[in-house]
């Protein structure tokens, strides 16, 4: 089988490499699954240079998410071979992976692979967030980079809902893209001064929440943007670069800011509310009340044509390894 691979940390164009390796074998209690589409997130980018929460271990194949086929059901009878299923593992960028069947999710039937295989973390880290911002109708959300596939997903769930959104961007061609899902204000940071657009937008008051992506400056900036007792929820690093913090504007506005980790959020979920969660995304996606985009694919050899076609600026749907 195919798999990509790398033996040191660092920019992927530089380190990843396409191997054959032997098929693995289940273990007990696992199932093999001939993976069909995986997508590139930027938690992958990150893994791949060591600045991710988890730390690879050397040789590492790089990936999240996926979905594919159970080709082994091992000596489980959870789930029987032939079954789609959705997955989250470190290594999902090979032909083939064993994983516990404990750990699967069947796909939906009516859901392509294209879907199927963004439907755990963009979405899931979506629900979570929202969830756990509080916020409800009338109130404001701001996101930075809201050109993303995260944040498309959060505008179509926050709008059903009745929040307000404003998205920050830096090309003007995705500014009627996201009207369009539902936002209430965009923002183009290379034109505009942030906090003077959301003020004005908000009557002075300030936008409840921020869910933060970039960090640096443009953070700074988003923070800014808070009203008294305003919360950021800082979920990225897309700027490599930490927020430079206004000591006086968190005591005097009393702000508070906070991280979140799609794998800590699930974690402290009981069965009942990951069921829940679950069965809300998939459903919403299955029919297609809450819509992904796929920017090109490309097969699992030529994966750098693939990083770099997610490296390209203004791209506006995912990137996808078939």
């Amino acid at each position: 089988m195919k798999q990509v691979v790398f033996y040191e940390k660092g920019l992927p164009q530089e380190v990843l490499r396409v191997e054959e390796a032997e098929l693995p074998a289940p273990k007990s209690g696992e199932v093999l699954i001939r993976i069909t589409a995986r997508n590139i997130n930027p938690s992958d980018i990150m893994f791949i240079m060591g600045m991710y929460g988890i730390a690879p271990q050397l040789p590492s194949s790089a990936g999240f998410e996926a979905v594919g086929v159970v080709e082994d059901a091992g000596d489980q009878d959870r789930i029987p071979v032939g079954t789609r299923v959705i997955f989250s593992a470190v290594g999902t960028w090979k032909d083939y992976i064993c994983l516990p069947a404990n750990q699967l999710i069947p796909a939906p039937e009516d859901m392509p692979d294209g879907v199927a295989c963004q439907a755990f973390i963009n979405p899931m880290t979506a629900y979570g967030m929202l969830q756990r911002s509080g916020l409800g109708s009338g109130e404001w959300l701001l996101l930075t980079a809201g050109a993303s596939a995260f944040s498309k997903l959060v505008v179509q769930m926050a709008k059903a809902k009745g929040i307000k959104i404003a998205c920050t961007v830096r090309r003007q061609e995705q500014i009627a893209q996201l009207t369009d899902l539902g936002a209430d204000l965009v923002v183009n940071t290379e034109t505009e001064k942030i906090p003077h657009a959301l003020m004005e937008a908000t009557n002075g008051k300030g936008v409840s929440v921020v869910f933060d992506a970039v960090g640096g400056i443009l953070g700074a900036k988003a923070l800014a943007s808070l009203k008294p007792k305003g919360k950021m929820m800082v979920y990225g690093l897309l700027s490599l670069e930490s927020i430079p913090l206004n000591s006086g504007l968190m005591i005097f506005k009393d702000l508070s800011i906070e991280g979140f980790w799609l794998s800590s959020y699930l974690e402290g979920l009981d069965k009942q509310s990951r069921q829940e969660a679950f069965q809300t995304v998939l459903g919403t996606l299955t029919s297609q009340d809450l819509k992904v985009d796929i920017a090109d694919t490309f097969p699992l050899d030529k994966v750098k044509e693939a990083i770099a076609a997610y490296e390209k600026p203004g791209r506006t749907g995912k990137i996808l390894l078939i």
